[in-house]
């Protein structure tokens, strides 16, 4: 390998970070104190981790360690799972969600500089959006301009925000939980902490709340295009999964027990003001604070404000840059692009698919230019990324099962779960049921429920449940295995509301030595049931 060669190539460290300034930020601590009724939020945390993140980050994990060599990450993954048209579908959708969020990006990146020059809340606030916004078209036009200079530049500038986001978190952990010590006469919060008072109120406000930890830590998929840029790609991708994961879980559950004792949640909820209030600047108002009890002033806040600065630039260049790898550097996928697009300059980057985003992100953010006030502007987009960006995850799920059908035709080097046969205690089922949009979504039954349903009899044995999967309106039954993927995926398309609310279903033993039919029904309406069973057969168009 050449010199120039191996300084293109990224390290699993670099990718943790890389990943980590994706995934997670210091305000998805705030966030899920405020949101969850303070130290109470540790419980979701846990839950959440143990049924979503780490097993969605090992699952990304093994996708990345079978599929090595590919460049168009979740795109390639369905490629070689399932076929050319399911891939490009992929592409599409992951790119086209990332249109709204582009959007987005900028204005987080003027509101950290406007902290940390201007050191409080108001004065961003008081920016005529107009202003607002015509810089924010800027920075989106400074951002697609990186972009466009190859994987260096974004690498670099990835791995210093990962660096300085995972940092500064600790560094307000450690100093919240030293901070009484040094300087005991300050005011702090005595938090109850006692098994009972973590335990949340399981109501409709709860459930509904999740998504937005469900949203906080998403993303990590968003490294997949650069798999084949990894040093030993079947090993170091998984690792640095890995590593995300622990890295995650350490600053979330640690950052919520040191900011327990900085903020009361009864202030919190005092009035609507103050929750809106201590939702858009917490994270600023906890590194300010601490400055106070150090006694060096805002100086922790100046400081935090700059490494968002970067963040926030640094992940607007990789939404703008992965998304289009995903979409356009799969090469069986370009029978459904315009040729176009796929003009490529002289760093390996698709300049005219930049341009193309600099367009449509370009005018959502000029057409906001008519939204009285600026906050009202970031509270418009956070609604609607809320909306677009939960669906591209749909696809890592369809790609993980279908890899895992493929278990003894797909090698990787790593696996979430070694043993196909899986965990014989995990027979029976792992169900979850949600009211969304008024309709129950239900999930795995073992064969006596199912018969006691009328559905046909299926054969759970070996089968291992790390999840379920619910999405709006329908209905999924895992019924015929030919048409599994294609259902799903028509599913998706046809039904927008699918939107909402979700988890995965992963069976382990999927289709192996099993008998499980797969059926999609409306209310009110049976799946057939009179539909061969047969073994999926990887086919590519």
């Amino acid at each position: 390998m050449s010199n120039k060669e191996k300084a293109t190539k990224i390290s699993w460290l670099t990718l943790a970070f890389m990943a980590f300034s994706t995934v997670w930020g210091f305000g998805n601590i705030t966030n899920g104190f405020v949101y969850f009724n303070g130290p109470q939020v540790i419980f979701s945390w846990i839950f959440m981790f143990a049924l979503y993140f780490i097993p969605y980050a090992l699952m990304v994990g093994e996708l990345g360690s079978a599929f090595k060599n590919e460049g168009g990450g979740v795109s390639s993954w369905l490629h070689q799972t399932t076929n050319a048209k399911l891939a490009y579908y992929a592409g599409w959708t992951y790119w086209a969600c990332h249109i709204t969020y582009i959007a987005s990006k900028g204005s987080g990146f003027l509101k950290a500089l406007s902290w940390a020059v201007f050191r409080n809340a108001e004065t961003y606030d008081s920016f005529p959006t107009r202003y607002i916004q015509l810089a924010t078209f800027c920075i989106l036009l400074l951002g697609c301009y990186i972009a466009s200079l190859g994987l260096n530049p974004l690498k670099k500038l990835l791995t210093a925000a990962g660096t300085c986001t995972f940092v500064m978190s600790l560094l307000y952990i450690v100093m919240m939980f030293a901070a009484p010590a040094i300087n005991p006469t300050a005011e702090y919060v005595h938090a109850n902490l006692s098994f009972s008072s973590l335990i949340p109120n399981f109501n409709v406000t709860y459930f509904t709340s999740l998504s937005i930890l469900v949203f906080a830590v998403g993303g990590c998929e968003k490294i997949s295009p650069y798999v084949n840029k990894v040093e030993n790609p079947s090993k170091g991708f998984p690792r640095g999964m890995i590593t995300l994961a622990v890295m995650v879980v350490t600053c979330a559950i640690l950052g919520t027990l040191a900011m327990s004792r900085m903020f009361d949640p009864a202030i919190i909820n005092a009035s609507a003001e103050s929750f809106n209030a201590y939702v858009a600047n917490s994270s600023y108002w906890a590194f300010q604070k601490l400055g106070q009890y150090y006694r060096v002033g805002d100086l922790f806040m100046i400081i935090y404000a700059l490494c968002n600065v970067i963040s926030q630039l640094a992940v607007l260049i990789l939404s703008i840059d992965a998304p289009l790898r995903m979409l356009l550097d799969n090469e069986h996928t370009k029978q459904f692009i315009p040729q176009a697009l796929h003009k490529v300059n002289a760093h390996g980057v698709h300049s005219n698919g930049i341009k193309m985003v600099a367009v449509l992100s370009g005018s959502i953010i000029l057409a906001q230019s008519f939204v009285p006030g600026a906050a009202a502007v970031l509270r418009q987009l956070t609604k609607l990324n809320s909306v677009c960006m939960p669906m591209r995850y749909l696809w890592v799920f369809a790609a993980y099962i279908a890899l895992r059908n493929a278990y003894d035709t797909i090698p990787a080097e790593y696996r979430f779960v070694k043993n196909q046969a899986g965990n014989q205690a995990a027979q029976t089922f792992l169900r979850l049921k949600r009211q969304l949009g008024g309709k129950l979504i239900t999930f795995f039954k073992t064969e006596p429920q199912f018969a006691a349903a009328g559905l046909p009899p299926i054969d759970l044995k070996r089968a291992v449940a790390f999840g379920t999967a619910g999405f709006g309106t329908q209905h999924f039954y895992f019924r015929s295995v030919k048409t599994h993927i294609k259902h799903g995926i028509k599913a998706f398309f046809e039904d927008f509301q699918l939107l909402g609310k979700f988890g995965i279903v992963f069976i382990d033993n999927f289709f192996h030595h099993t008998e499980i039919k797969i059926g999609i029904s409306q209310a009110g309406r049976r799946p057939k049931t009179n539909i061969p069973v047969q073994r999926l057969r990887l086919g590519r168009q």
